[in-house]
């Protein structure tokens, strides 16, 4: 397991040149630049600080050369300034991921704790009541568009009923809230994105665990349990349910750069200052260090999440061994 563990690790390097350097070439493909936008937000400014801008930002040098400068900050963990406020992007960063790994890991915990049981439930009785009404619900959740959805909770529950806020994280007078009332205020403001943005994972998840969970039913060794007269519960939670995972461990490793990647459509129709509302920002904006920050971060985590996936493998299917790959 080291041995492969190390492997893995060392193959993430050159994947990560590799997609560093086509989204580096790629985005400055993309019309405009920093300066001119800059120019479209102040049509005043002259066309002596424009050039000014361009060289301060370094978009004068040849764009091999701004790649290596970019690579050589990256190799010291530095993403350099954004464009916008000459502010750290680490920091610009730093300060939107807690928002947006409460919501994401919210709505994984809510959409696990549903979607396994269910899918279990549903593929004990094929076709019965239960998984009829359980299917017609999933086929309601990948139909409905989730921006459509959003805007519908927002205008029911909270413009008509008046029960739940429809944007941000904080009331205007948040400041004068106690303790309890502060945290109670956050969490009615957490409802509405963490429930909308559950609607399409649980369906798919429901899907999944009710597919896998059939085949697993299927078995010769799930008949080998039952001739034994090993007790229905145990035959489906500890020797069918356990290799039925398995699927669902790939979608969870897949899962994790979401946790930090957030969520543009979520994020901007709430209005959430999330990790992706910023990288929304950033591509508007033609903000290059910040983009690339996203990009580098969005791809660990991606080869971070596979990796964890397979790990899992061998912990959920005592069959996958790594020593000899």
């Amino acid at each position: 397991m080291l041995t492969y563990l190390s492997r893995r690790l060392l193959a993430i390097l050159p994947l990560l040149f590799g997609i560093t350097l086509i989204s580096f070439f790629v985005i400055h493909l993309a019309p405009g630049r920093p300066a001119v936008v800059d120019q479209t937000l102040n049509p005043k400014i002259s066309l002596e600080v424009k050039e000014r801008l361009v060289k301060l930002y370094g978009l004068d040098k040849p764009l091999h050369i701004q790649y290596l400068n970019w690579l050589a900050r990256l190799a010291r963990f530095d993403f350099g300034r954004s464009f916008t406020d000459d502010r750290l992007v680490r920091d610009k960063i730093i300060e939107r991921v807690p928002l947006t790994l409460a919501i994401n890991i919210l709505s994984l915990v809510f959409i696990f704790a549903l979607a396994i049981p269910i899918g279990v439930r549903s593929s004990l009785r094929p076709s019965g009541v239960f998984d009829k009404g359980m299917t017609f619900l999933v086929f309601f959740g990948f139909a409905v568009p989730t921006f459509w959805l959003a805007l519908l909770c927002m205008n029911l529950f909270g413009i008509q009923l008046g029960w739940l806020p429809i944007s941000g994280i904080k009331s205007l007078d948040f400041e004068y809230f106690g303790f309890w009332q502060r945290c109670l205020d956050v969490c009615r403001h957490l409802v509405l994105p963490v429930a909308v943005s559950s609607i399409g994972g649980l369906a798919a998840i429901t899907r999944y665990m009710r597919s896998s969970m059939g085949e697993a039913l299927q078995q010769p060794y799930i008949y080998a349990a039952r001739a034994k007269g090993l007790p229905r519960r145990q035959v489906v939670y500890k020797h069918a349910l356990r290799n039925a995972l398995l699927p669902i461990v790939t979608i969870l490793g897949l899962s994790i750069p979401g946790l930090l990647g957030g969520s543009v459509i979520f994020e901007t129709i709430f209005s959430l200052p999330g990790v992706g509302r910023l990288f929304y920002e950033a591509v508007m904006m033609r903000d290059y260090n910040l983009i690339m920050a996203e990009v580098v971060l969005v791809a660990v985590l991606t080869m971070l999440g596979n990796l964890i996936a397979d790990i899992a493998y061998a912990y959920v299917d005592p069959r996958i061994r790594y020593e000899k790959t």
